[in-house]
């Protein structure tokens, strides 16, 4: 999975980014001191990989990861060239979803781009940006299409699905916005890998005190929220600052530090639940005394394809999976006990996985 972390300069994105991936992008209160798109891998945290490594004694432990890239502060005119411009939009097009930054605090020591706190302008500025350069890549495509449409049926239907798209761009609705008619333009909608089209996080950074009410009582977080709800998309609450300072400490430190705080977890994890959750993924385990590890799927992906994400021989050669919840595995406190009482089941190519499954897969090739 590969985020793309964007937002206006100074609203504490490459801030979020450095507590995210301690990878320590230069944060300065200035207008792209991110000049080059920085990238972090961060392991996806998971008690489940714990508790099966050490029920197997595990030599390895190896967690499912999440990609960062921090792309420079956009301005308006991005998509004509202005601040840093076209090459931080291409960045962009490469990720799975966007975590937009949205500046959701007052501080006179930082400056706001635009002079003053408004989150929903902000959204705009940034949004209009990669409306423009979606526009971009339509006018290229409709104009290469358009040239063949004459003579052949599909490229003529072809044409039309982009015209409308087009259309819904130009009235400044994100491509998101149109839905498919049938399963070519839906297919060729995301082959476009247009920027309006992927699914958006909002990250709400606010000032500490906003934090344990999870930004209840900041008038930007619900202005936020309520126009994520109104496209679709998720919303967490961070404070990029405390975030930073959580990414210093060890486990134990970090407990009792978001404790103190009244928080149940840290922004990270916010931001992976949200992330999950847009995405629609879902982890798989597999456990051994090699090695314990999470696998990300897809909701909803049948047996033969998870089992082709450790390696294309295992759905090649696909026989059966032999699976256990991961609970009931930790319950039985071993898998020849939890399969003595029933609970691991022989499931063939039509399972769907599911969350939190531990898996065997039988294969031959």
């Amino acid at each position: 999975m590969k985020l793309g972390i964007v937002g206006l300069p100074n609203v504490g994105k490459s801030t979020l980014f450095n507590s995210l991936t301690k990878a320590g992008a230069e944060s300065a209160n200035y207008p792209f001191c991110t000049i080059d798109p920085n990238v972090g891998v961060v392991p996806v945290p998971d008690f489940r990989l714990k508790l099966l490594s050490d029920l197997y004694q595990s030599e390895k432990l190896t967690p499912a990861t999440i990609e960062f890239v921090d792309i420079a502060g956009l301005v308006k005119g991005a998509s004509k060239g202005e601040g840093l411009g076209n090459q931080f939009l291409a960045n962009i097009r490469e990720v799975d979803a966007i975590v937009h930054v949205v500046r959701c605090f007052e501080d006179t020591n930082v400056i706001h781009v635009d002079g003053s706190v408004d989150p929903l302008r902000d959204i705009e500025t940034i949004n209009l940006e990669l409306i423009f350069a979606d526009l971009e890549v339509l006018e290229r495509r409709i104009a290469k299409t358009g040239r063949g449409a004459k003579n052949d049926k599909a490229l003529a239907k072809e044409l039309a699905s982009l015209e409308k798209l087009k259309a819904v761009l130009e009235d400044g609705r994100q491509a998101k916005a149109l839905e498919p008619e049938d399963e070519d333009e839906a297919e060729l909608i995301a082959s476009l890998n247009l920027l309006t089209d992927k699914p958006v996080i909002y990250a709400a950074n606010v000032a500490e005190d906003d934090l344990a009410d999870d930004g209840a009582s900041n008038a930007h977080v619900q202005a936020v929220r309520k126009y994520a709800a109104g496209e679709g998309s998720e919303v967490f609450v961070i404070c990029a600052q405390i975030e930073q300072e959580i990414a210093e400490l060890d486990e134990e430190e970090k407990k009792m530090f978001l404790d103190d705080l009244g928080l149940k977890e840290s922004g990270l994890e916010k931001l992976i639940t949200a992330s999950y959750h847009i995405l629609g993924l879902i982890s798989y385990l597999t456990a051994g005394v090699q090695e314990t590890r999470a696998w990300t799927i897809t909701r909803g992906t049948k047996a033969p394809q998870a089992a082709g994400k450790i390696h294309t021989d295992f759905e090649r050669g696909f026989i059966r999976a032999e699976v256990v919840n991961y609970q009931d595995l930790l319950d039985c406190k071993a898998y020849s006990a939890a399969k003595e009482k029933g609970l691991v089941r022989l499931e063939g190519k039509d399972y769907v996985v599911q969350d939190g499954d531990v898996i065997l897969f039988r294969f031959n090739v």
